[in-house]
């Protein structure tokens, strides 16, 4: 079977853990880690490097590690790797989920306790096994298990990116099937959840038997759970469960409602049409034995004298009041943004170089952009020296005027130091256009310290917005403690900036969170945190998380022009 490219990623992940277990030299460790980093933020087209022999193009990919890339996708195997994994059962890889846990301890509770999978380490530390080891106390031990903890929660969940990425190609698939008439997708996927268990697609035929036969035949359907003529349910090689639901024509718009959800939207739905003497269900609008024509979701809210209500809006809370008193939110739209914010070039931990950021932003129509690479104490990424600020400054002056239709801020992402300062003194900061004030370490802080720091670090005359605000990331850790709904009132007060991080990976501030920053009278400005090209069109699933928290465009900050955005920052 050959390998894609994302199978060649696990793999030099995978080689780099294992040489790491068994002590290998540190710079083949980094070899294999830097060129599955690599290949994961590339933007040249793997498949064509590798059939024309020219892996070795890409940075950080050397002659060695592209033969064995060549040799993975021709072969399916890696001797290399099948030698390494002898020793160390499959399982233990597990423990490599747990955040609080690298190689090197993994090493130590695997020769010391035998340990080699999740469950057998919840259960040492349940034990206070992890006591008697060198490196390991109480503290490392408590949180080791909350790390389980949140995995345990976790499993069977998909981030709304890789799942949108893998059932698309199948809703387009659909569509062009004769037999067809219309087909979306539905469930939590359409209203956007930024976390989904599995994927809903709803559409309408008069032949569901051979849709359904078509359906499984896709390349992409590894495993079949059930099919029958109305609803079939399957894997793709994710994990992911796709359920393909096939309904009349004239019921398509009815059951698009009812299968977009969310249950406690139906809920409201269904209570407010027995009031009128309705039904409403998958099947139709009913009066009695009198079922309503039904052509479209307009038309369902109509009948019930509902404005109609986004499917981001269809959680189950306030969208039926507001509806009723005509006073739903104008959403955002992705068209509203200007320019953006908070983006990294190979200054720090970017992978482009600035002109590319700044040519892509250009083609991307946008206004505006603000560079902001990271600041000095985040070593780990290349963080920016005085002289680099001056280096890159004058680097933006000389691309300013080769581009003028962009305006180019000059920022910085500093780092919030645990005792709530920024990472530079004031004369160096001052420099600045915007700086967005963020934390990256010392997670480990009591809610009410936390929420000082943060508060400390927004006071700073020179922060302009504060970054990612809780610091989570989805499926890979929680957010630390902070009291979001004071940090969202101090920010409002002090006229600073609310971060809606739009990495797919964060989304950061919650859409949760959003109504609190529009009754404050707050800004949140929707940051791609883009370290690639490709990474500032993150924008489209920021606008999507401010979508679902009924943000308008008076609330987002980058929707403002540019003249707008200099007289903000010009007053600070």
């Amino acid at each position: 079977m050959q390998k894609n490219k994302e199978d060649v990623i696990r793999l030099l992940k995978d080689m780099a853990i294992l040489l790491e277990l068994h002590g290998a030299n540190v710079f083949k460790i980094r070899a294999f880690a830097n060129a599955a980093r690599t290949l994961e933020t590339m933007s040249e087209d793997f498949a064509q490097l590798l059939v024309d022999g020219k892996l070795t193009d890409l940075q950080g990919v050397g002659k060695g590690i592209a033969a064995d890339i060549t040799t993975y996708c021709e072969t399916g195997k890696l001797e290399a790797f099948d030698e390494l994994q002898k020793e160390f059962p499959a399982s233990l890889f597990e423990l490599f989920e747990v955040p609080q846990l690298g190689p090197k301890k993994i090493k130590v509770l695997f020769n010391e306790l035998g340990i080699d999978s999740l469950t057998s380490l919840a259960y040492a530390c349940q034990e206070n096994r992890l006591l008697k080891l060198k490196g390991f106390g109480e503290k490392t031990q408590d949180r080791i298990l909350q790390g389980i903890a949140f995995l345990q929660r976790n499993i069977g969940r998909f981030r709304y990116v890789d799942v949108i990425a893998q059932v698309e190609p199948l809703v387009e698939k659909l569509r062009g099937f004769a037999e067809v008439v219309e087909v979306s997708i539905a469930g939590s996927l359409r209203r956007k959840k930024e976390i989904v268990k599995d994927a809903d697609i709803l559409c309408s035929s008069s032949k569901p038997d051979v849709v359904t036969k078509k359906f499984l035949a896709m390349a992409e359907v590894v495993d079949t759970i059930v099919s029958g003529k109305t609803k079939t349910s399957v894997h793709l090689e994710s994990g992911l469960q796709v359920d393909l639901r096939i309904v009349k024509p004239s019921e398509f718009a009815t059951a698009l409602h009812h299968f977009t959800g969310s249950k406690e939207h139906n809920t409201l739905i269904r209570t407010r049409a027995k009031k009128a003497g309705l039904k409403v269900s998958e099947w139709g609008v009913f009066a009695g034995d009198k079922k309503f024509a039904i052509q479209s979701e307009s038309e369902l809210f109509q009948k019930l004298d509902l404005d109609f209500i986004e499917p981001e809006l269809r959680e189950g809370t306030d969208e039926l009041t507001l509806a009723e008193k005509q006073q739903l939110p104008v959403l955002l739209e992705e068209t509203d943004i200007q320019g953006v914010f908070h983006m990294h070039s190979n200054y720090s931990d970017g992978k482009n170089s600035l002109e590319e950021m700044v040519q892509t932003a250009v083609d991307l129509g946008y206004h505006y952009i603000g560079v902001s690479d990271h600041s000095q104490s985040a070593f780990y990424a290349h963080g920016l020296s005085a002289q680099d600020i001056l280096k890159q400054h004058k680097e933006i002056d000389k691309l300013q005027k080769k581009y003028p239709m962009l305006r180019i801020f000059k920022g910085i992402e500093s780092d919030i130091l645990k005792d709530g300062s920024l990472d530079y003194t004031t004369d160096v900061l001052d420099d600045f256009d915007f700086v967005i004030a963020s934390v990256h370490s010392g997670f480990a802080m009591s809610k009410e310290a936390m929420t000082d720091r943060c508060k400390k670090a927004l006071e700073h005359p020179a922060t302009t917005m504060l970054g990612h605000p809780t610091g989570r990331i989805l499926l890979g850790r929680d957010g630390f403690a902070i009291d979001m709904n004071a940090m969202i009132e101090h920010a409002a007060q002090l006229d600073k900036i609310i971060e809606l991080n739009a990495s797919p990976y964060r989304l950061d501030i919650d859409w949760r969170l959003l109504p609190f920053v529009k009754k404050a009278g707050g800004k949140v400005s929707i940051n791609p945190d883009a370290h690639n090209t490709e990474g500032l069109k993150d924008v489209t699933f920021g606008v999507h998380m401010a979508r679902k928290g009924g943000l308008e465009k008076k609330h987002v900050f980058n929707t403002m022009t540019v003249t707008e955005v200099e007289a903000y920052l010009e007053k600070k």
